[in-house]
């Protein structure tokens, strides 16, 4: 049985990189005998009602029956980010990228539980800020575009300007946001031990 879905949250998955550390398409890379971008897909869907996926498409993602927006603002997971949360039908996106090959469920449902009053809820694993696991909120549009439209693609950059709750210690553990839930590959090696431990 799946677990209550969250109507005010929509998922929006990251899958504009270029895998240039990786040197191929990190979304597609075998994983548990499916596409490693499967794994973030399979939980959002569990989680959200609608699913949205940012960035060139080059018709990837044709066999997956989920909407693709391309960049508003090309070149940075910031303006992916951006992208999402502009389209979004809802008052909250949380992000993914489309290389976490063991997302959490739980920590996913305990950010968008915790929402209320913030415009980011943002884990933090001893001094590392996940950018990209995180939820976001309408309020973090018009100082996302001031970031952008500056040249200045910082993710970090943009916590201080809105309303940020950080879960860290106890609370992220107890949350599911240990081991290796918050794991990303960018290169061969992180593939070669991540995805075949």
């Amino acid at each position: 049985m799946s677990n209550p879905r969250f109507a005010d949250v929509t998922g929006v998955i990251l899958v504009g990189g270029k895998s240039r550390r990786m040197g191929r398409d990190k979304a597609f890379l075998p994983w548990q005998g499916r596409p490693l971008f499967e794994a973030i897909l399979a939980v959002f869907r569990d989680s959200f009602d609608q699913v949205l996926l940012v960035g060139d498409d080059g018709g990837r993602f044709g066999a997956y029956d989920v909407p693709v927006l391309p960049d508003l603002y090309p070149g940075s997971a910031l303006g992916g980010l951006y992208t999402g949360l502009y389209h979004a039908r809802t008052d909250y996106v949380f992000a993914g990228p489309c290389d976490m090959p063991f997302p959490s469920r739980e920590l996913l449902r305990h950010l968008c539980t915790v929402k209320e009053g913030y415009d980011a809820v943002v884990p933090q694993k001893h001094d590392a800020l996940e950018t990209l696991f995180t939820l976001y909120g309408k309020g973090c549009l018009a100082p996302m575009r001031q970031l952008l439209e500056s040249g200045n693609f910082r993710i970090y950059d943009l916590y201080p300007m809105v309303r940020t709750r950080y879960i860290c210690g106890e609370e992220l553990e107890r949350a599911g946001g240990t081991g290796k839930s918050l794991v990303s590959v960018n290169t061969p090696e992180e593939a070669a031990q991540s995805l075949r431990s």
